[in-house]
Parts: C-alpha cells; structure tokens; sequence
C-alpha cells in the first residue's frame, strides 16, 4: 500500500490509521477534533475589612473552627450590642421626657413653692 496518497479536494481527505498506513476518510465520518482543556481563570479578591477576625486567625494557624466562629458570631454580636444601644436609647428618651414633663407640671401648678422645687429638679 503506498504511504504518499494524494489529497482530493470535496469531503474526502487523507487520515493515518493506528497501525501506521494512510486511508482515504469521508470527513463527515471522522471523529470530532479533541479540544486541548481550557485554563480556568479564578479572580481572588481581597477580604473585606470586617474580617480582620478571620485574617487574624488563618495567619496564626488557629484553623478553620476559629475563622468559622468569627464568620458565625461576629454578626451575630454586632447585632447584639446594636440592639442593646437601641434599647437604651430609647430609654433615655423615655427618662428626659418624663422628666421634662415633671417639671413642667410642678412649675405651673406648684405656685412659688413649684417653681422652687422645679429649679432644685433642674439642678440634679
């Protein structure tokens, strides 16, 4: 069998078999070409600054169960304190107005002895 078969032009073209020799091939026949693996392109961004926690603990070696606990309970917390300053503020509130409202109404039913007693009132 020769080995330097001629190309013909159309859909028929020349393919060398696995032992060696060379064969005529119908292209629509022919296996689809192996594509070579694409690289995977993975973007790494920076931690965001509230996770100076978890920096801290995977550069000290302490694992994933410290970076896990501070992922978990530091919002957790965060929340917790933001709702204890809510509950007291709204309790200041609540002291100045009655306060306030103290105030007022011994000032203007007391007399003169009110208006005294107001004033001592204000200064504490």
């Amino acid at each position: 069998m020769d080995q330097h078969l001629p190309t013909t032009p159309g859909a028929v073209t020349v393919v060398q078999l696995p032992d060696g020799t060379y064969t005529y091939a119908d292209t629509a026949h022919l296996p689809a070409p192996q594509m070579a693996p694409q690289p995977i392109v993975q973007h790494i961004h920076q931690a965001a600054p509230d996770r100076t926690v978890q920096r801290m603990a995977l550069g000290t070696g302490v694992g994933a169960g410290a970076v896990s606990a501070s992922v978990y309970f530091g919002p957790m917390l965060t929340a917790a304190i933001t709702s204890m300053a809510v509950s007291l503020a709204v309790v200041a509130l609540v002291v100045a107005v009655i306060g306030w409202t103290t105030v007022t109404i011994v000032r203007s039913v007391g007399g003169t002895d009110g208006k005294a007693a107001a004033k001592t009132l204000r200064r504490r």
